[in-house]
């Protein structure tokens, strides 16, 4: 079969880093910044976008709940402009944390119907205390007189939605649809967000927003990124770099095998994890057979060379798994034990590794750009980190929103591959070494590898991925998704700045609170810097030397409000 190939910028639903050391006068924290200039983002009337507000004064509540959001936000209606909180805004969840802060999440609604991607979330210190508010309220839908009733089925809407995106007639899931209010292009549509997942060799994970009267597609995008009778036991087997690596692996007994046991890759032994399962695609492009079959051998050691990116996808899923588990107390990818599922030998020669939202998915590599994609740690992580993503902040994988997407994976990438600044640096080829790529992104020298030759105009003409907001790639919605794979070298740069100021460790307790707590859909660049500001204030204190160092590694790379 011909080979498979993939534009390099592009493959990753995870972005991957490389880096070399920075000069130490990098690392100095700017003075000049204090934490107080980036926090004054108030919220304005008709404007659509995502808002974060500190409340320096707030009285204290009886409770931290629903009622109480919404009377403050009623309260305090000339700043918030949100006219009518008891009706325009659902409980959508009301979370405790570990310092002891509550957030309410109220979803916006009308007529009972959600408003794709806004909410409004009140964060509570412990003691009661509205501290901020964050989120997203679209005034517009409030005002105007929408109608709620669709004339369209959701299965009218399912079919209109597949054949937008051509989806194949056999489908490894089925599609969702939800009616709901789609503010888009200064209009607000009352469509069925659609939601088609399938394989294949250009695979998709679309949401498509149909109009719920005419039919019509008002928009879409792919945001594809890039076990009963089984008893537990340990095994051991040869990644594909040569790796010795210890595995939990479960087996089965049964008088219809030859050998009377069969050895599986299949992780049962964390407590309230449903499991790790990793499965065999054989190479087959039959996306509606996926995940495949639950990789087996004969015996407890997986050391042939067909067995060893099962090996490394194993290993480095429950890698990963540990690292949320440990660091973040956050179990699994949606946080409450979900299964952790990998699929290897996905087609021929296939240049990619993809998160299709709800597994990952492994190419073997053609052999002269890439090796099986599951050799690297920080692959397995990039990946996982957009399950996390999903679950929580809910980054749209478009524009500036989704190249935050893919930086916080390529920053918790290199996070859980902690030896660098790295990412894909254990999956090159020997001929993309040769080269002179070494890696598929760099934390620490974005600047170092060229993008594609038609990603090259939209920039500043320098053709280089981008390490500053002055050489921000202006990217059309059909290439790369508006910059998602480029423009997030910017923000993973931002976080190179700080980690090095502050340790890996740290860097990854701010991120991960801004990614689970204050981010939301349509966030954007400057968004990112307010919430990851004041994550770093909650965790360590206004004024600490981890806020100065955040606000430092945004200012480095001209995101300054």
């Amino acid at each position: 079969m011909k080979k498979k190939h993939v534009i390099p910028m592009a493959v990753l639903s995870s972005a991957l880093v490389m880096g070399s050391v920075a000069p130490s006068s990098t690392l100095a924290v700017s003075t000049q910044t204090p934490t107080e200039v980036v926090q004054k983002n108030v919220h304005k009337a008709n404007d659509n976008r995502p808002f974060f507000v500190q409340e320096k004064h707030a009285e204290k509540q009886n409770k931290a709940d629903e009622r109480s959001a919404k009377a403050f936000l009623k309260n305090n209606n000339a700043k918030y402009n949100i006219d009518s909180p008891e009706e325009s805004l659902d409980a959508a969840e009301v979370k405790k944390d570990q310092l002891g802060m509550t957030h309410v999440k109220l979803q916006q609604k009308k007529n009972g119907v959600p408003v794709d991607g806004h909410a409004v979330t009140v964060h509570y210190s412990s003691d009661n205390r509205v501290q901020t508010v964050s989120g997203q309220f679209n005034e517009s839908v409030e005002d105007a007189s929408i109608s709620t009733d669709a004339s369209l089925s959701k299965e009218e809407s399912i079919n209109k939605a597949k054949a937008s995106v051509k989806a194949p007639k056999e489908l490894p899931y089925e599609p969702s649809s939800e009616l709901v209010i789609y503010p888009f292009d200064d209009e607000n549509h009352l469509a069925y967000k659609v939601n088609v997942t399938f394989m294949g060799e250009q695979p998709g994970n679309w949401f498509v927003y149909v109009d719920a009267n005419s039919g019509e597609v008002i928009d879409q995008y792919n945001a594809i990124m890039h076990a009963d009778g089984y008893q537990s036991s340990t095994g051991a087997g040869l990644g594909v770099l040569g790796d010795h690596r210890e595995l939990h692996i479960s087996h089965q007994n049964d008088k219809s095998f030859k050998d009377g046991t069969k050895f599986y890759l299949l992780d049962q032994t964390h407590e309230n994890l449903d499991g790790i399962y990793t499965y065999d695609f054989k190479n087959s492009w039959a996306y509606n057979q996926l995940p495949g079959e639950l990789f087996q051998s004969n015996d407890a050691a997986f050391t042939d060379d067909y067995d060893r990116p099962a090996v490394d996808a194993h290993y480095n899923s429950e890698e990963v798994y540990d690292y949320f588990l440990e660091e973040h107390d956050r179990n699994s990818i949606d946080g409450e034990g979900m299964p952790i599922i990998s699929s290897v030998h996905f087609g021929e020669d296939y240049n990619n590794a993809f998160w299709n939202g709800r597994q990952m998915t492994y190419g073997d590599g053609d052999g002269e750009f890439f090796i099986p994609l599951s050799a690297g740690l920080d692959v397995a992580a990039h990946e996982m980190t957009h399950g996390v993503t999903t679950n929580s902040a809910g980054l749209k994988y478009r524009f500036q929103s989704g190249a935050l997407n893919e930086a916080f994976s390529d920053i918790f990438g290199a996070l859980v591959d902690e030896e660098d600044w790295e990412v894909g640096e254990d999956i090159m080829a020997e001929e993309a070494i040769a080269s002179g790529r070494e890696s598929l992104r760099s934390l620490s020298n974005p600047s170092k590898y060229p993008v594609g030759s038609t990603y090259a105009p939209y920039g500043d003409g320098n053709g280089m991925y981008p390490s500053h907001m002055d050489e921000y790639y202006d990217l059309p919605i059909d290439l790369d998704n508006g910059g998602v794979h480029i423009n997030s070298s910017i923000i993973n740069h931002a976080a190179y700045i700080t980690g090095e100021q502050i340790g890996k460790e740290k860097l990854g307790q701010i991120y991960y609170r801004a990614l689970t707590v204050y981010l939301t859909p349509d966030s954007d660049f400057n968004h990112a810097r307010e919430v990851l500001i004041q994550s770093a204030v909650d965790l360590y204190g206004e004024g600490s030397a981890e806020a100065l160092a955040t606000a430092d590694g945004f200012d480095q790379v001209g995101i300054t409000e």
